[in-house]
């Protein structure tokens, strides 16, 4: 019996043909008008959380500049959440790979530190009436019931650290809820799964997680911070799924089988977090939902002429610019679909089950897809899900439920460990 159907959920390919030769009352949902199944996903959107493990920030967030409370100018905003209903974002501490120096360390810890005080501006100084800082399930729950947002941190390249594995502890304190141990380029502390040429990448440095990632693992572990290894190579991802004493996560990736891309996850991967206890986030980024060569080769050359090395060094009119001209490459290339999203998640939830698969977007870092393309059209993941056959538990796991039990157990490992 395949994962799915132990969850109780018809695949759709087969929940079609079951309503095509089903007698009338045989099964509920084929009977169904699509307005009474909108009617039954507002209301599971409603009853769930619903967490969005990776949005982008810029290092201008929460300022006048960059204003999470005004609705427009992100694809993550306060009232984009609401009009939604994305209950939890975590809002991401990133710092792009450059060469690895002791004066770029300093300057990679200064930018991510930059970052955590604009998401505790955002909760604590600006809005706090409308969002909560979740360090915790408990919080996301305490928040959730006071009909508060919520957000959360992950940190997004370990190189943010360097060589100096204290300063996990000090983004503990900060706040950070994940790690994850790679972006573009190898770091110190394993392999990525996309080198960069530019800074004299081999193909593999480590050959997946090195000795100083490894003790990295096992200081996340002590302190209960969730080891996230999207934009990891194989080899590290099934390093870390070995190593880490807890259950590890994929922020935001996508299936290989579907969409074959470096940044994406092989079945051997989705079964190694599986094995582990994790939960992989599917991502709805539309270059790694859907492959187009065409279109990735307009994007590399937007890249290569931006202006600028990375989001974090961007100006507000460069970051526009790009905003823009990535608007006019996806009507040239229309792209992928909340459909063509969602076939990820069934894909992974029949390898490796309900209990192991969870819902990222990658907003305000490229991601979006034809119907999500920010948190305003959240629901319209949920209603394609109430599509294809998902029961409200199924898609209250995938929504957070996951999430959440994997960040407890992570929680309870760090208890172990500090307590032994």
């Amino acid at each position: 019996m395949s994962p799915s159907h132990a969850a109780g959920r018809i695949p759709f390919a087969s929940f079609l043909v079951f309503a095509l030769v089903a007698p009338a009352g045989a099964c509920g949902q084929q009977e169904a008008t699509p307005a009474e199944l909108e009617a039954r996903a507002r209301a599971i959107h409603e009853s769930v959380i619903t967490i969005d493990t990776h949005d982008d920030i810029p290092s201008d967030f929460a300022t006048a500049e960059s204003d999470p409370g005004e609705r427009e100018g992100r694809q993550v905003t306060l009232p984009k959440m609401r009009e939604g209903g994305l209950d939890v974002a975590f809002f991401v501490v990133y710092v792009g790979q450059t060469e690895r120096t002791p004066e770029n360390y300093a300057a990679a810890r200064a930018e991510a530190i930059k970052k955590f005080e604009a998401i505790h501006r955002l909760t604590d100084e600006m809005y706090p009436d409308e969002i909560g800082f979740a360090r915790s399930p408990e919080d996301v729950e305490r928040l959730h019931a006071e009909g508060k947002l919520a957000a959360a941190i992950g940190v997004e390249n370990g190189y943010s650290i360097g060589t100096d594995l204290s300063l996990l502890e000090d983004f503990h304190d900060r706040g950070a809820g994940y790690f994850g141990l790679t972006h573009i380029g190898h770091n110190d502390l394993a392999d990525s799964s996309m080198p960069r040429d530019n800074l004299g990448d081999v193909e593999e440095e480590h050959g997946g997680v090195s000795e100083l990632g490894a003790r990295a693992i096992a200081e996340a572990n002590r302190l209960g911070i969730m080891v996230d290894v999207s934009h990891s190579s194989k080899k590290t991802t099934l390093d870390a799924a070995r190593l880490s004493k807890a259950p590890i996560i994929a922020s935001h990736s996508a299936v290989r089988a579907l969409a074959d891309s470096p940044r994406n996850l092989t079945d051997e991967e989705l079964l190694a977090i599986q094995a582990n206890g994790g939960v992989v986030q599917i991502v709805a980024f539309d270059g790694y939902v859907k492959v187009s060569p065409e279109k990735e080769q307009a994007l590399r050359e937007l890249r290569e002429n931006a202006g600028f090395e990375s989001r974090a060094a961007a100006t507000p009119e460069q970051r526009e610019a790009y905003r823009a001209a990535r608007e006019k490459i996806n009507e040239r290339f229309p792209g992928a679909t909340v459909s063509d999203f969602v076939n990820h998640i069934d894909y992974a939830v029949d390898l490796i089950g309900i209990d192991h698969v969870g819902i990222s977007s990658d907003f305000d870092g490229g991601g979006g897809v034809i119907g999500w393309r920010d948190a305003s059209e959240t629901f319209n993941v949920t209603l394609e899900l109430v599509r294809r056959g998902y029961s409200e538990e199924d898609i209250r796991k995938l929504w957070g439920g996951n999430l959440l039990r994997v960040w407890r157990e992570v929680e309870d490992v760090a208890a172990e460990i500090q307590g032994g």
